[in-house]
């Protein structure tokens, strides 16, 4: 028998052209394949063609992007190379179309139509892709290298690790079953006793309500672990079609369950109402009567009420239940209190508990908001609790079923109406002046339109290096497009050296008097750059803009403005895209990849994100400084940005030191410009950049220690860490609310705390 060495063997194997393409998103019109393609060498170029069914040629537009994944894989090291690409082109269905990827003389050609998209995108055939990849060639030589380097053991812990990797796209159903108590925990919650164990009115309205639905939501609440409760239904059923039979027989096996028949329907509003006036318990819980709650739903309510004691208002988050009641879907999981996500939607819902004082105080529902009563009563608790928490467990199932909001919202026109009328109402209750809420991106999702106060000047700081027709192309965005013009435009120079960019200054100067140049003559440090253009700043406002921004909406410093000039915010951010039209930036949650990380990347614009958060207003921690609306006078307060954070982070940081202050971050999605990237900056691949760059997480760190650990108030530990799409947490990799191991940056943590330290509200 003839041996084959190893390494003649990969020669022979590395061969062929290698390509996956990883995610297949077909749109109304439109098919997006994320994929990569490489050679034998890093330099081997891939060339692409997508044809129709006649292999007539399709028009495509195709975005390079790096994969430095693939690249270490395949050739040991992070090449300078773009591996990856996204593809875009039209899309009829019933048709099918072939993409053609050539590399080095070899071609590959991929079938895709509506049946194969559906195949390939099951679960099932998810697996059996991951099977295969662990069982070609290549990844037996890298398992040979890494067994004589590491050791047997090492390897078969390295392999157990990549099997168990097979399963880890959960569908929720499996991912819920993973997480919910088991029958151990609910046992010991059946037999805890608190210190203090308040009295749970759980307040139902009912209406024609289908028998088999009212016993599941009575069972669900029979079986809670937690006993100190009463259940008040109103029904408000036409005579003759109430459910008094059931309830009659539920009444009287247990005696906390209590029930009066109106005999007239009163509305949503007044049925609860009258089931309100039934409630003589500590805190109300709301509830529909189709839904069904989570056994141990009231004793996480009251493990809640006993942590924090000055709570008022307690929500958690939610899930939807099919007809049959049978499959668990839709996850929602909810940040903390986010006032301005809550004007944009109503995301509390489910389950809501409010302290029976609290109630009692801003009344009960009200008729007029029918539709969206529970939206304008929420409003009015929020405005008026002490304290909001938030229990980031699933403790609701909402059924989904024909007519239901929850699957089909035009089919309640009248309560979207009456949403925007509870938001306006709001806004006149906290001295807001809004100019219009009017539908979003979605029925339900509401945009609210602020009045500006006054014509306040905004100084625009662009900090510039060369690029002189990217700074031309931002600059003149605003000048041309923004309905808002009251702006001076700051550019620091910093070290230029093209004749070209000089004379775009001096050019520039001349025909504009709101253009001025202020040259920084030390080296790069974004912080330093920015505060010293802040320094000749005469707005009242700051609009810190990269170089290598394009302005798309026109009404973008309006939408941010308006946010601003509020007394309780001292930020917004914008929505930023990549020049093919995906996000680059819809606002920062802390502890993504380790430290802090942008929201929805790479998702296109016109696709559904998680509860489309990307197109809500709403509270972050923190938002880009690629384009960063902020008050002078809190810039000034804070000391601006903060300089020992030369590259990284200070964006983060600075958004940290203005939510110490006590004012709110918030990210204005209808505020929307094209973001290309850095494109004066080189990238972090030298030992001094990297050194440097590692300085600065770790000074992150030990400013902002509290939000690393317990995770950003803005997110939910439910979801992961690893990715910005909001996907469930992978339950192999990581734990339930546990943060990075940043364990690899210890070694570059300063000796003394950081001057200016800060602590997060």
């Amino acid at each position: 028998m003839i041996r084959i060495h190893p390494e003649r063997r990969r020669k022979k194997a590395g061969t062929r052209m290698k390509y996956k393409i990883d995610v297949v998103r077909i749109r109304e019109n439109s098919i997006t394949l994320n994929g990569w393609a490489i050679g034998t060498t890093p330099e081997a170029k891939a060339t692409f063609r997508v044809e129709d069914e006649h292999h007539q040629p399709v028009k495509f537009k195709m975005v390079p992007t790096r994969r430095d994944d693939v690249s270490q894989i395949y050739f040991k090291k992070a090449c300078d190379r773009e591996f990856g690409f996204d593809i875009q082109f039209p899309y009829e269905r019933g048709k099918t179309y072939w993409l053609l990827i050539r590399c080095q003389g070899r071609q590959a050609k991929i079938k895709y139509n509506e049946e194969l998209i559906a195949k390939r995108s099951s679960v099932a055939h998810k697996r059996m892709e991951k099977i295969k990849d662990l069982m070609n060639m290549e990844t037996v030589h890298v398992a040979m290298d890494f067994w004589r380097e590491h050791g047997l053991r090492a390897l078969i812990k390295k392999s157990t690790h990549k099997l168990q990797g097979i399963d880890n796209d959960y569908d929720y159903s499996e991912w819920y079953d993973l997480t919910k108590p088991t029958p151990e925990e609910l046992k010991q919650q059946r037999e805890h006793h608190f210190p203090c164990e308040p009295l749970l009115s759980v307040v139902i309205p009912a209406y024609k309500t289908p028998e088999r639905y009212l016993r599941e939501m009575l069972d669900s609440i029979l079986n809670q672990t937690y006993g100190n409760w009463e259940v008040c239904i109103a029904d408000g059923s036409p005579r003759g079609q109430s459910a008094e039979r059931v309830l009659r027989k539920y009444a009287e096996r247990d005696r906390r369950i209590r029930y009066q028949i109106l005999g007239e329907n009163r509305g949503i509003a007044g049925n609860t109402n009258a089931a309100l006036e039934m409630a003589s318990g500590d805190f109300v819980i709301l509830a529909d009567h189709d839904d069904t709650l989570t056994e141990n739903a009231f004793y996480e309510v009251a493990k809640a009420i006993n942590d924090h004691p000055k709570s008022q208002v307690i929500y958690s988050d939610e899930d939807k239940l099919d007809m049959d009641g049978q499959a668990l879907f839709d996850p929602h999981f909810k940040p903390d209190f986010n006032g301005d996500l809550l004007t944009s939607v109503n995301y509390i819902c489910h389950l809501f508990v409010v302290e029976k004082g609290l109630l009692r105080k801003v009344g009960g529902f009200r008729q007029e908001f029918d539709g969206a009563q529970d939206y304008d009563f929420i409003f009015r608790c929020t405005e008026a609790a002490e304290e909001i928490y938030h229990i980031p467990k699933v403790l609701y199932h909402w059924r989904c079923h024909q007519n239901s909001t929850a699957s089909n919202p035009e089919s309640k026109m009248y309560a979207f109406e009456a949403g925007a009328r509870a938001i306006m109402e709001h806004y006149k209750r906290m001295g807001i002046e809004a100019e219009k809420v009017e539908k979003g991106v979605d029925y339900g999702i509401y945009h609210t339109t602020f009045k500006i106060q006054g014509n306040p000047l905004i100084s625009v700081i662009i900090p510039n290096k060369d690029h002189s027709r990217d700074l031309d192309t931002c600059v003149r965005s605003l000048m041309e497009r923004s309905t808002y013009q009251n702006l001076e435009f700051i550019i620091v120079e910093n070290n230029s050296t093209q004749e070209e960019t000089f004379a775009y200054y001096e050019k520039m100067q001349k025909e504009h008097s709101n253009f001025r140049v202020v040259t920084w003559k030390e080296g790069f440090n974004y912080s330093a750059i920015n505060n010293f253009g802040a320094s000749f700043a005469k707005g009242e406002y700051l609009l810190l803009l990269n170089n290598d921004t394009e302005l798309i909406e026109p009404d973008s410093i309006r939408e941010m403005l308006g946010f601003v000039q509020r007394e309780d915010v001292g930020i917004a951010g914008a929505r930023l895209l990549y020049g093919d039209d995906t996000i680059q930036h819809a606002g920062v949650v802390v502890g993504f990849g380790g430290i802090a990380g942008h929201t929805f990347i790479g998702l296109h614009k016109a696709e559904n994100s998680y509860f489309h958060r990307a197109m809500c207003a709403q509270d972050y921690s923190a938002v880009t400084a690629a384009c960063l609306l902020t008050k002078k006078s809190v810039f000034d307060a804070v000391g601006g940005l903060s300089t020992e954070l030369a590259v990284a982070f200070n964006d983060i940081d600075y958004c940290m030191k203005v939510r110490a202050l006590g004012k709110l971050v918030v990210y204005a999605p209808y505020a929307c410009l094209y973001h290309y990237e850095s494109k004066s900056r080189g990238l972090e691949d030298t030992p001094e950049k990297v050194e440097r760059f590692n300085r600065e997480v770790a000074l992150f760190i030990r400013k902002w220690p509290d939000i690393i650990k317990n995770g950003d108030p803005y997110y939910n530990p439910n979801l992961t860490l690893r990715k910005s799409n909001f996907a469930l947490r992978d339950l192999l990799k990581e734990k339930i609310g546990e943060p990075y191991d940043l364990k690899v940056y210890e070694p570059f943590m300063p000796e003394e705390e950081a001057e200016g330290e800060g602590h997060e509200q």
